[in-house]
């Protein structure tokens, strides 16, 4: 891969610039604070999340179908208020991806399974819509990594051909799925790694 070719980076947010917006460790962190079944909440969220991540279900249906569902000892707005406090930035990512998009001239478009009411929260808390161009993110477009159309509205909406774009996804089946479609591919495991291997390709 020659660094001309490089023209857009596809970014992924959660596990790579950011936690994740509400995983399996925060969901463990919420069953034990409100005193919740960890068990029901867990299989209560997988029957639902994929339809709110896909932004077809808003935060309220969603906490309603999963939490909600019988009464409890806190609000709604309180347990909103600790989903959202589960989102810390990882290293020094943002400021890191920031530069090199100015240093290399780069487009740098999410590509980011989120839900809607996390995303919205977590671009304006840690100003994202100061590193990405666009955000091609599952709440909008209504499509979810791993499915091949995310990756192609992504190339779409960028006007940018496969092989001029580096995907960068924590996940290593997301990064494969990208890879059979021509796109350069980075899986990222640390900020270190991701920092060496950016510097032999972008000269």
């Amino acid at each position: 891969m020659k660094s001309s070719m490089i023209t857009t980076l596809f970014l992924d947010i959660g596990g790579v610039l950011l936690t994740n917006g509400w995983d399996h460790n925060s969901r463990k962190k919420a069953s034990t604070y409100f005193k919740i079944d960890p068990e029901e909440l867990n299989e209560r969220h997988h029957l639902t999340f994929d339809t709110y991540e896909s932004g077809k279900l808003t935060l309220d249906e969603y906490l309603n179908r999963v939490i909600f569902y019988q009464k409890r000892s806190f609000t709604k707005r309180k347990f909103i208020s600790f989903m959202y406090n589960e989102s810390k930035p990882i290293d020094d990512s943002i400021y890191f991806f920031k530069n090199v998009k100015k240093q290399y001239n780069l487009r740098v478009i999410a590509l980011s399974n989120e839900a809607r009411e996390l995303n919205d929260f977590r671009v304006k808390k840690y100003k994202l819509d100061e590193l990405f161009d666009a955000f091609v993110s599952s709440c909008f477009v209504h499509l979810r990594k791993p499915d091949i159309d995310i990756y192609k509205l992504a190339c779409d909406i960028s006007n940018t051909l496969p092989n001029q774009a580096l995907y960068i996804d924590d996940r290593l089946m997301f990064v494969q799925v990208a890879n059979s479609l021509g796109i350069n591919v980075l899986h990222h495991q640390n900020l270190a790694s991701t920092k060496k291997y950016l510097k032999t390709i972008l000269h």
